[in-house]
């Protein structure tokens, strides 16, 4: 009986000693282990790097509902029938997409304001090998445009939002010759792709097959085939010379575009709209 008590005093002694004394030893020899030691060691890294990019149909959507939630200029001729005052804020922003000025400039992955134009002029080149503008139709130079960065933002989900370049001749060229000259240009920012053009060109409207000029421009944008649009509202234009097709957008939305002309300044157009 003493010599079991005995052994169990000295079990319930060295249990003590382990449990004041262990942890400070382990960890002075995991420390021996790991100090003055290169290690490696793999983690998760699956969410590093990682940027939501929107599809082609997403992007003109979220383009498309920036550029109705606010008023701009078109065109010479747009601008006047909409009766335009020269005091006009054509930065005021509605709704919940917002249509900005991007102050910082361009990332690391956009379009400088130095490579805009040769890029606008590759892309209008593309366009006319398309055969959707005319070969006439003159390059931009970097003296007679102006170029601003936008972002078109989604307001309540951020993360969609699309950085565009809008080219414009500049106000200073007003009383130049406007003939075979592209007028405004909204072009994507990372891939140089032409969201909208206005451009007078030697075209009239009866010469002018605009299914085949959609179908070409969709392709060309890599947002698959158009439909028509149906509507019965003779307003939707301020020339009775258009025609309109619809594409899907994000979740049940869609964006309309449309191709018209401008007659007596003969000013052709491709836009996008809600």
């Amino acid at each position: 009986m003493k010599y079991g008590k005995l052994c169990f005093f000295l079990f319930t002694a060295a249990v003590i000693v382990a449990s004041v004394w262990g942890p400070e030893a382990l960890a002075g020899y995991k420390d021996r282990a790991i100090l003055n030691e290169t290690h490696l060691e793999e983690i998760e890294t699956a969410g590093e790097g990682f940027r939501y990019t929107l599809n082609g149909n997403e992007k003109l959507y979220v383009l498309s509902q920036c550029l109705s939630s606010q008023s701009l200029p078109e065109s010479d001729q747009s601008a006047w029938t909409r009766n335009a005052s020269s005091g006009m804020d054509y930065q005021e922003i509605t709704g919940t997409y917002a249509f900005v000025v991007n102050h910082k400039g361009p990332s690391g992955e956009e379009i400088t304001d130095e490579e805009i134009y040769e890029t606008c002029n590759r892309q209008l080149e593309a366009l006319k090998e398309l055969g959707i503008l005319p070969d006439s139709v003159k390059t931009v130079e970097k003296a007679s445009y102006d170029a601003v960065l936008y972002s078109a933002i989604d307001v309540l989900e951020p993360r969609n939002n699309v950085a565009v370049w809008k080219l414009s001749l500049s106000n200073s060229q007003k009383n130049a010759n406007k003939e075979n000259r592209l007028i405004d240009a909204y072009i994507d920012a990372e891939t140089g792709k032409i969201y909208e053009f206005y451009v007078r060109t030697p075209l009239e409207w009866e010469k002018i097959a605009p299914d085949d000029m959609m179908e070409k421009w969709s392709g060309y944008m890599g947002i698959g085939a158009p439909e028509a649009f149906e509507s019965e509202n003779p307003l939707l234009e301020t020339t009775p010379y258009y025609q309109k097709y619809v594409f899907p957008g994000i979740g049940s939305g869609s964006t309309v575009a449309t191709i018209g002309f401008y007659e007596g300044i003969n000013e052709l157009f491709l836009k996008i709209s809600k």
